[in-house]
């Protein structure tokens, strides 16, 4: 007996499916790709046009700030949580740990664990957690998004006594950026 599929005696209908892909486009989202990250983006799909000039710029400033990255693992297993220059004179908060790092300035909250990194600006944050352990040494910063979603770090600290030193610095960011809706 012998069972067929569609309409063509073909069972894989290969015009079929060449004309679908053509015409279709892909589907995105956290219902299609399990990897899909609100906030992080994805690597450019080979659809997008070739940069421009002005986008040729930037991996200049990727590299050097790749070298940033590097010298602050090859310095130290903990980056200082004090105030770096920026663009801006207010209040700016950083810890990092041999994996985890959090910056928070006048343009949002960059979160990077190892490889991996999201940035949020002030206007898409609904909040911003932080959270110390009872015990242990493990800091946790979660920034909550108006779609309630969460994006917790944990980084690592020297000591338990930075814990307050951090909560100052952060708390000073958010009085100084954070516009709350109420």
């Amino acid at each position: 007996m012998e069972q067929r599929i569609g309409s063509s005696s073909n069972p894989l209908n290969t015009e079929a499916l060449k004309a679908e892909a053509v015409t279709s486009e892909p589907v995105t989202g956290a219902g299609f790709d399990p990897a899909f990250i609100p906030g992080i983006t994805g690597p450019a799909s080979p659809s997008e046009p070739k940069s421009s000039p002005e986008q040729e710029s930037e991996p200049e400033a990727d590299a050097a700030s790749a070298e940033q990255t590097t010298a602050d693992e090859a310095g130290a297993s903990e980056t200082p949580a004090e105030d770096t220059p920026s663009s801006s004179d207010g209040p700016v908060f950083e810890a990092a740990d041999r994996r985890a790092r959090i910056v928070a300035d006048h343009k949002g909250v960059r979160l990077s664990l190892d490889e991996e990194s999201c940035e949020f600006g002030w206007d898409e944050i609904a909040a911003v957690e932080s959270e110390t352990p009872r015990f242990g040494k493990r800091y946790t910063i979660t920034v909550h998004t108006p779609e309630r979603r969460w994006y917790p770090i944990e980084i690592e600290a020297p000591s338990r006594s930075r814990f307050k030193e951090w909560d100052e610095q952060l708390d000073a960011v958010l009085d100084a950026y954070f516009e709350d809706g109420d």
